[in-house]
């Protein structure tokens, strides 16, 4: 390892693992009938935070939480994330970003998962990956242990998830700044893979996808 410490942070959905992990979570946990509800009765503002993105997308993505987990035990509702965690972990993980990581375990760095979706299972995945840290949007539980179906604090996206990382590395301590390594594929990893030393591109898309200024990620990069 370098004298400069090194740290990496990487996103899930559509970086660790294929595709959105969210309404699969909601669907295991409320079941399809009423997930799909839910989201029928909200589509347009979902339709409009997808477009939109930004506030417009936290605002509606909560709506939807609040009326799918509001009331649900927390210590229930914890033991069915783990276990979609880790069905979702082996059925959608991409190996050649896995293998990034693993590069920078190997190294020595510091890893960290950093997501948009709920704590309760990225703390599941950075556990089964050799994490050093999780980070994810946290859900509010009222005193009787019971999901309020809103966030604690903001939905990790964006701007949120570039001050969630640095604080997560200003908690650590370094004697020095740590070069930074991060891995995204959306919009809302923009701004975390512009606050980095070394932001990469790790979708599919290439040229035609959201973070097109940014080097793409290649095997051949470790």
């Amino acid at each position: 390892m370098s004298a400069t410490p090194a740290v990496a942070a990487f996103d899930l959905d559509g970086t660790l693992t294929r595709g959105g992990s969210v309404f699969r979570w909601l669907r295991v946990v409320a079941g399809d009938r009423e997930a799909y509800r839910a989201a029928l009765r909200l589509i347009a503002p979902l339709a409009l935070g997808a477009l939109r993105s930004g506030p417009a997308a936290d605002r509606a993505k909560e709506r939807l939480f609040r009326a799918l987990l509001a009331g649900r035990d927390a210590d229930q509702l914890s033991a069915v994330s783990r276990f979609f965690a880790l069905s979702h972990l082996e059925h959608q993980r991409r190996d050649e970003v896995i293998a990034r990581l693993g590069w920078h375990r190997a190294r020595g760095d510091d890893v960290v998962i950093v997501s948009a979706s709920p704590q309760l299972y990225v703390d599941v995945v950075g556990e089964q990956l050799g994490a050093d840290g999780a980070i994810g949007t946290r859900l509010a539980v009222g005193p009787d242990g019971r999901l309020t179906g809103g966030y604690e604090g903001r939905n990790c996206r964006g701007d949120e998830k570039l001050r969630r990382v640095r604080e997560w590395i200003d908690e650590r301590h370094y004697d020095s700044a740590p070069e930074v390594y991060a891995y995204g594929n959306s919009r809302g990893d923009r701004r975390l893979l512009a606050g980095a030393t070394h932001g990469y591109d790790a979708s599919r898309l290439g040229r035609l996808g959201a973070l097109r200024d940014f080097p793409r990620l290649r095997l051949d990069d470790a």
